[in-house]
């Protein structure tokens, strides 16, 4: 009966603590406790299993489609958002909305961020933060290439100062091409001043922001002219490409396919962004599946940000 007698005491702390919402120090001189006795008790609540911890995920979150990614791909985090259509266009749109809040409450002052600059869904996201009054970061940094066909070119410009401008912080931008015509090119482009300026600030970045790209590019970067031909894009799907970030390409198991086209590309390689302290990936819709799934594999992401469908479909692989 000693035990019983001192669940029952356990008990009603628990309760009193619980779901009277009295303070510790309170109950204790209602009891005639110690204030360390009543905090003992509230943990043997819990180890004794009076106390039960209940989360109840709201309608429209999908907290075991994130668990089940977290575990399938050793990932440390997961949002899967809601959406109503598996369609591009409203895939983008809710992932750039969710990656918006999760940048602006996880900000921190100084924090120098690198961002791709040819992808839409981080376009969306850009489009959705609030100016930051607080959370000044020190560097927004251009991670890839942003020259190209002038009819898009403001595009990658415009995402990495206006994200810049948001967040207080200052532009670094890479005025070159994504892809140089020969590696003796992208030796040459590297050497300006400028650009040797903004890459020196690829070992110190804190946060990269990353899109994920399949082997067939997406319309932006197409029309950007900062892909590589299809010959040679045929010949990384051979090589056993199903993906890139950053132009960086990777097969399904998530090992880089290296190729001599390597050389031509000015960004940032997938060792420096492994060393990255916080790596977030947008992505999502069907056609970048496999791509997606091969990138969770690299180990270079820590954070993924995609919709229902996609996460469906990435279990299910």
């Amino acid at each position: 009966m000693s035990r019983l007698n001192e669940l029952r005491l356990i008990s009603r702390v628990a309760q009193m603590y619980h779901i009277e919402g009295r303070r510790q120090a309170e109950i204790a001189q209602h009891l005639r406790l110690s204030q360390a006795t009543v905090s003992r008790m509230l943990k043997r609540a819990e180890a004794e299993d009076i106390v039960r911890t209940s989360v109840i995920p709201p309608v429209g979150t999908y907290s075991e489609l994130e668990g089940a990614l977290r575990q399938k791909f050793d990932l440390p985090e997961a949002i899967v958002v809601e959406c109503s259509e598996d369609r591009d266009g409203a895939i983008m749109a809710r992932i750039g909305e969710a990656a918006a809040h999760l940048l602006e409450i996880t900000l921190s002052p100084g924090e120098i961020v690198g961002v791709s600059s040819w992808s839409q869904t981080i376009f969306k996201m850009v489009e959705n933060i609030h100016p930051q009054k607080s959370a000044h970061v020190k560097y927004v940094v251009q991670t890839l290439g942003g020259m190209g066909d002038p009819s898009v070119q403001t595009h990658a410009t415009q995402l990495t100062t206006r994200l810049a401008r948001l967040t207080g912080a200052e532009p670094k931008l890479l005025p070159v091409q994504g892809v140089t015509t020969s590696r003796e090119a992208r030796l040459l482009m590297q050497s300006d001043p400028f650009v040797r300026e903004t890459m020196d600030l690829f070992g110190s970045i804190t946060l990269a922001i990353v899109g994920i790209g399949a082997v067939e590019p997406s319309e932006l970067l197409a029309r950007s002219g900062n892909i590589f031909s299809s010959r040679e894009l045929a010949d990384l799907a051979e090589a056993g490409a199903v993906g890139d970030i950053s132009l960086r390409f990777f097969d399904k198991d998530g090992k880089p396919v290296k190729t001599p086209l390597d050389d031509r590309v000015i960004g940032l390689p997938l060792e420096d962004l492994a060393r990255v302290d916080r790596v977030i990936a947008l992505a999502g819709g069907a056609k970048k599946t496999a791509a997606i799934s091969g990138a969770l594999r690299v180990g270079v992401i820590d954070m993924l940000v995609t919709d229902k469908f996609t996460a469906q479909r990435l279990i299910d692989v």
